[in-house]
């Protein structure tokens, strides 16, 4: 499986940004999918993720009710809807797939994700 991240960039505190993340060589709407991030300094820590079973997502204490992950399966794209962006959401971003297909509940830790893209900035000034 191979994914591309996109969509990051310089916004201000209080504004929105979508991330996508393009997948390619595995069937998309089995995969298990997430989205990590790390600051500068930080691990990489967990942000959202979702499961092909039934739509699920799970996301960290803190983007709840700010951030959203959606997917496109005709597209092979699962996106990070951002919204109320503060300074302490500026990292990079990734999205990650798990070689398992999680059928009860939804890996939240870096060793539990096999594939990674690139990566992409995201920028939020105060």
């Amino acid at each position: 499986v191979q994914l591309q991240a996109s969509g990051g960039g310089l916004v201000q505190t209080g504004g929105s940004l979508r991330l996508s993340c393009a997948a390619s060589g595995g069937t998309f709407s089995r995969l298990t999918l997430g989205w990590f991030r790390q600051a500068p300094g930080n691990e990489r820590e967990f942000v959202g993720a979702t499961i092909s079973s039934g739509g699920r997502t799970a996301y960290a204490d803190s983007v709840k009710g700010r951030f959203t992950i959606s997917r496109d399966n005709a597209k092979n794209t699962m996106y990070l809807q951002m919204n109320s962006l503060k300074p302490e959401d500026t990292a990079v971003y990734y999205c990650a797939s798990a070689k398992s297909v999680w059928l009860v509940g939804i890996p939240q830790f870096v060793y539990e994700y096999d594939y990674w893209g690139q990566g992409t900035l995201v920028t939020v000034s105060s």
